[in-house]
């Protein structure tokens, strides 16, 4: 359990994929460029396995917008996105159900 003022800090955006490529020496990483609104973000994501690169282009997908920025691979991944796994391990990217706007908040 945490408390509500942990999960406060949360800053959790809607963004759309702009590119994907893989990463090299990686089997699972894809390098993503996001559009959050206000600025693209590059993230890297370990979902190669479970999607193609095609797949996720005009994507629109939840991200943890307030993370700190890590060197993954030599890149510097400036968030991580949101996705759930199944009890085989397959995953599946947060997305709404309807286009929202780059940048909003998920609350």
């Amino acid at each position: 359990m945490i408390a509500y003022d942990d999960f406060a800090k949360l800053d959790i955006r809607m963004g759309t994929v702009e590119s994907a490529e893989d990463v090299p020496g990686s089997e699972k990483l894809l390098k993503l460029v996001v559009n959050v609104g206000e600025e693209k973000r590059t993230l890297m994501a370990g979902i190669k396995k479970a999607y193609a690169k095609e797949q996720l282009i005009g994507r629109q997908i939840a991200i943890l917008f307030n993370l700190e920025p890590r060197m993954i691979f030599g890149v510097e991944s400036h968030g991580m996105i949101l996705a759930a796994e199944d009890a085989d391990g397959k995953l599946s990217v947060l997305c709404p159900d309807k286009g929202m706007a780059n940048g909003a908040k998920v609350k």
